[in-house]
């Protein structure tokens, strides 16, 4: 399970980026992060910008509302994502399982 931190803002969750696959898509839940890859590169923010957007759409949410609050110049995320609570990002992300 994802470990989710939520705040008073919303929720705070980590995540592991590949840039530059073939495809986006969230892959599995790794140890205490979500590993998505993306097909940006981590070129002038490009990364970072595909990141949000996806999850944005995955969570069906506007961008506004998704942030990365740390490691921007890392594969390694944390993302905020305003107005949720802990049980509401649990029910829009619960197509994010690990492989078994």
């Amino acid at each position: 399970m994802l470990p989710i931190k939520e705040t008073k803002d919303g929720v705070v969750f980590n995540i592991r980026v590949v840039p530059r696959s073939s495809r986006c898509e969230l892959v599995e839940i790794q140890e205490d992060a979500l590993k998505i890859k993306i097909t940006a590169p981590p070129v002038e923010g490009k990364a970072n910008e595909e990141c949000i957007k996806f999850i944005a759409g995955k969570l069906g949410v506007r961008k506004s509302r998704v942030a990365i609050i740390a490691g921007h110049k890392s594969k390694k995320k944390t993302i905020a994502v305003s107005g949720l609570t802990s049980s509401e990002f649990r029910v829009l992300s619960s197509k994010f399982k690990s492989k078994p």
